[in-house]
């Protein structure tokens, strides 16, 4: 197995489980925060970031680990469409965490057949 692609394939994992994390934590803030007068709710954001990498692709470049932990998340206020801060919107709010944990439980178990799939190649396909 190539060592580069299982470096970028592992960090990749990595950053996308870190990612969800945040992301969680982002939006248990923003329920714990409903009811505060004057909170902004806030979203963790790397669109940017992925187009970015997406570009770097399409344009040939290598695409390594190194590129890859320079990835980094940013948080964005929620603005209603007057450009104030959005009140916080429990129903949607608990709809991002519903759909945040499949998420994080679907890059748990690719990264556990990740694992398994090094495991066995390292044991010669050996239990």
């Amino acid at each position: 197995m190539n060592n580069a692609i299982e470096s970028i394939t592992t960090t990749a994992l990595g950053l996308a489980l870190d990612a969800a994390s945040q992301r969680q934590q982002v939006i248990a803030t923003n329920i714990a925060n409903a009811g505060t007068v004057g909170y902004t709710p806030v979203r963790l954001g790397f669109a940017d970031q992925m187009q970015d990498l997406q570009r770097r692709l399409d344009a040939g470049l290598p695409l390594d680990s190194y590129s890859l932990t320079a990835f980094q998340t940013r948080m964005m206020p929620v603005l209603d469409a007057n450009n104030a801060p959005a009140k916080v919107q429990l129903d949607e709010e608990v709809a991002l965490m519903s759909q945040n944990s499949v998420q994080y439980q679907a890059l748990v178990r690719g990264l556990s057949r990740h694992l398994s799939i090094l495991g066995m190649a390292a044991s010669d396909g050996k239990r």
